[in-house]
């Protein structure tokens, strides 16, 4: 009886645990595309968007970076496609925005 108790419960234990799993592994990435962002305005608010790049792509490898600015702000979205623990569930997408202010001295 046992045994046939957890054979009809081992496919949701093992559902579970894959969602646990994939939900841990895409907060470590948000963290890592938050860094990226952080990264990436800081840097462009500097006025050296090259170094940004080049350090948001070791926070975040992969990532789409985008940097804009309205009037005295520096606006950089990342965005990370995750592939999640399991393969049979879908692909998440995770996005994040930092803003920094522009130097002074750096022209728009």
């Amino acid at each position: 009886m046992v045994t046939a108790e957890l054979a009809a419960c081992l496919p949701v234990l093992v559902l579970v645990l894959a969602v646990a799993l994939s939900a841990v592994s895409v907060a470590g990435d948000r963290v890592r595309v938050a860094d990226a962002a952080r990264e990436l305005a800081r840097a462009a608010a500097r006025g050296d968007a090259a170094a940004g790049t080049r350090l948001a792509q070791v926070a975040a490898p992969g990532a789409a970076l985008e940097v804009s600015t309205s009037g005295d702000r520096v606006i950089a979205v990342v965005r990370l496609r995750v592939h999640l623990v399991a393969a049979w569930l879908p692909a998440v997408t995770v996005s994040e925005r930092a803003v920094a202010a522009a130097e002074p001295s750096v022209p728009p």
